[in-house]
């Protein structure tokens, strides 16, 4: 565990390999719950296949009826991804079969206007999560909602508008009988729970600013939050527009802060915060700087927690990387590179070009590889050496496909989601 999962195992990070058992006590241990898997870290101790191309290893594809972003998630035999009309007025949970692909049912929700949002992200951005008995949904502005895996409305709950010109993108997250969402980016943004039963608000907890537009600042975080337990307790962790900010899951009082993540461009975050043992690490957006610090603290924790801050000559940074031992491995939007960070001192160990294209999708891990499929759903496999990028493969479904999505794995599967098509992939057949 410890060389897989990350650094030492002080009071503090070591809890998330274990979030799989505590958050979806019902799942079933081979399935991918939630956004970056089951622990929510982008780690996976699967075997899965590392190549494939557009025939070879396709256990099924099936088209999709509108683009998106989101993570296809697995639970009892099923697959939920979601999907959005391009104006958004419809957004929609789609339910198929794993072993067929066969579409099982549909709840598609309407909205009554058309939202601001950028050409290169559609409303179908945020990922469901289940618990292996419901599935929740977030769909912007539209709400949120919660069925059963049979499609039936448990609650739905409306707690505001989501307005960007950029859309939104955070996924919900579940912890015991409780769903966690960063709310935002927009007029207003905040951390919302809710009861998993019910629907019902147990806290709301704003965040400072909310500026919509260029004037004076561009302010936005798209950030999907983490569970860590840190010095024994579990807190929710999330990258804000200009620090990392750790939530009491009971309360919603915000426990710590650690700030360094604006930049000239903007105060942007896109990218979850990673976990490395007693360590965080964050990345700011639209060319912001990279921290690390410790976990903990009380209040504003910057002068005494944060261990570095590295600005100078960064790339664009959408999706979130995964933690390998001692370094993170990340791929970037622009330029097409993939690097490798100390970590301890935030130093670059090795930066590398992509074979083909940006990626916008996050960088998993699934056993002894690392994944990550750029823009035009070819999907690069390396192995997670901090000497120097060692790449296995590199998979292309086609010169039509595109995808801006993150890799999901489940019972030695691999599923991808491309703008036109959901794949499962599957080195058996």
């Amino acid at each position: 565990m410890r060389n897989s999962m990350g650094l030492g195992s002080g009071g503090c990070g070591v809890w998330l390999c274990l979030v799989g058992l505590l958050c979806f006590g019902d799942a079933e241990a081979a399935d991918s719950p939630a956004f970056r898997g089951i622990r929510g870290d982008g780690q996976s101790d699967e075997q899965v296949p590392v190549k494939w191309s557009a025939r070879e290893n396709v256990s099924w594809r099936i088209g999709l009826p509108h683009p998106g972003h989101s993570t296809p998630v697995i639970s009892r035999g099923r697959v939920f991804l979601t999907c959005a009309s391009l104006n958004g007025r419809e957004r929609g949970l789609y339910c198929y079969d794993r072993q067929t692909g066969k579409e099982l049912w549909k709840r598609v929700v309407e909205f009554g206007s058309v939202e601001p949002t950028h050409k290169t992200n559609p409303y179908g951005a945020s990922s469901p999560v289940t618990d292996g008995t419901r599935v929740v949904v977030w769909h912007g502005s539209a709400g949120l909602f919660c069925y059963d895996h049979a499609g039936g409305l448990q609650w739905k709950l409306d707690p505001g508008d989501a307005t960007h010109i950029w859309g939104y993108a955070s996924s919900p997250v579940i912890h015991n009988d409780r769903v966690f969402l960063h709310h935002g980016p927009g007029i207003e943004t905040f951390m919302l729970a809710v009861e998993l039963a019910s629907g019902k608000v147990l806290w709301k907890t704003k965040e400072a600013g909310g500026a919509n537009d260029r004037d004076p600042r561009m302010v936005a975080s798209f950030s999907t939050p983490v569970m860590a337990s840190v010095g024994g307790s579990d807190q929710l962790i999330c990258s804000m527009p200009t620090r990392v900010a750790a939530f009491d899951p009971g309360t919603g009082e915000v426990l710590w802060s650690v700030g360094g993540l604006p930049s000239p461009r903007g105060d942007l975050v896109y990218t979850s915060p990673l976990i490395a043992g007693d360590i965080g690490i964050a990345m700011g957006g639209y060319q912001g700087p990279r921290i690390g610090f410790r976990l903990g603290g009380s209040g504003d924790v910057t002068r005494t927690h944060r261990l570095w801050r590295v600005e100078a000559k960064q790339p664009q940074r959408i999706g979130s990387g995964v933690v390998v031992g001692e370094h993170v491995y990340i791929a970037n939007a622009g330029p097409g590179t993939v690097e490798c960070i100390s970590v301890k001192t935030g130093e670059l160990a090795w930066q590398a070009r992509l074979p083909s294209g940006n990626a916008w999708g996050s960088t998993v891990r699934a056993g002894d590889h690392l994944y990550v499929i750029d823009q035009s759903a070819t999907t690069h496999v390396f192995r997670p050496s901090p000497e120097k990028f060692e790449l296995v493969s590199s998979n292309r479904l086609g010169p039509e496909e595109k995808s801006n999505s993150t890799p999901a794995f489940s019972d030695g599967e691999i599923f991808l989601r491309t703008r036109t098509g959901l794949y499962c992939i599957s080195g058996s057949r």
